[in-house]
């Protein structure tokens, strides 16, 4: 396949997967508000997931043995902990507003970077960090003295700090003779969040009779089951899959612009199926978000050998060593 060719796959890939992550929230939502748990929405989207990436852990078992921590973190950072809160957070503020939190995460990898590792970082990246903040302010409107459920918007924060943890995480993936196969992480990271969301979400406690029924999409009626499915099938296990493949295929960089279109993308798709309409400030606010992010997210800190977590893309969802984890 000539590079052109492959460069055009891999374009199609990471679209297919910005589409698929966006699309996460706009599902879970209609069941939140049917009934279940947020907490239990995020383990039905997990725990099905694993077991339809069960051959994959499988195929790469001896990842049990050589990177039983970098499993560990990854499923309750990048797992459990992102899906938690970022389904928690949809229960109280829309969609768009909860995704465009979520992407400070570049920002805080680069306070990670410069406070922790103390090393410096350049100029355009410190202006990302500006952009961002400043764009945030303006989704969520702080001139009206906070429009939405300030617990809301700390859920949505708290999926932004796991995604610090999974930024961590991932350029350990590949610091190795035999690096970390990131389908073998994805695979081993959403056992281990089943696990732990198990344990906190309690299943056994949840009504299961709302998935035998409906929910309201914005005024249409879904079958609950069909919206799982899709949650399960696409949001999770295509979106991640199609994510990582199309990292291989592109560079950091390529991967992390198309990847800011998953806020875009869950936007839109709240707006058109949800009715959830935000405001001109909130739209320019959420692209000087997405602009911050990417900046952010592609600018290596100076003097540094060797990848950094602030010289990754961010997104939500793809993985080792420059992808994402998601919503």
């Amino acid at each position: 396949m000539h590079a052109s060719q492959v460069r055009s796959a891999g374009l199609g890939l990471a679209l297919a997967s910005a589409f698929a992550f966006g699309g996460s929230g706009v599902a879970a939502k209609p069941l939140i508000q049917a009934g279940l748990d947020p907490l239990h929405v995020v383990w039905l989207r997990v725990t099905g997931a694993a077991l339809v990436m069960l051959p994959v852990a499988w195929h790469h078992r001896d990842l049990v043995r050589r990177r039983p921590a970098l499993l560990a973190g990854f499923g309750l950072l990048a797992v459990a902990g992102v899906q938690a809160f970022y389904f928690a957070a949809l229960s109280r503020i829309p969609v768009g507003v909860a995704l465009l939190v979520e992407y400070l995460a570049p920002a805080l990898v680069l306070g990670w970077v410069r406070f922790v590792q103390r090393r410096p970082v350049t100029r355009a990246a410190a202006l990302g960090v500006v952009l961002a903040v400043t764009g945030l302010a303006c989704v969520v409107e702080v001139w009206s003295g906070l429009r939405f459920d300030v617990l809301g918007l700390v859920l949505a924060l708290g999926a932004a700090c796991c995604q610090v943890g999974y930024f961590v995480l991932s350029d350990q993936g590949g610091d190795e003779e035999r690096p970390a196969d990131p389908l073998g992480v994805i695979a081993y990271g959403l056992l281990v969040g089943a696990a732990v969301l198990t344990v906190l979400a309690r299943p056994w406690g949840m009504d299961w009779g709302v998935l035998t029924g409906t929910a309201d999409l914005g005024g249409t009626t879904a079958p609950a089951w069909l919206l799982l499915g899709w949650i399960v099938l696409i949001a999770t296990v295509l979106a991640y899959v199609t994510g990582v493949i199309s990292v291989r295929r592109l560079s950091p960089q390529v991967a992390g612009v198309v990847a800011c279109l998953e806020a875009v993308i869950a936007t839109v798709l709240a707006w058109v199926l949800l009715g959830e309409h935000l405001s001109a400030p909130q739209l320019a606010g959420g692209t000087l978000v997405l602009v911050g992010a990417f900046i952010a997210q592609s600018t290596t800190p100076k003097g540094g050998a060797g990848p950094v977590a602030g010289s990754d893309p961010l997104p939500d969802e793809d993985l080792l060593p420059a992808d994402r984890a998601a919503p």
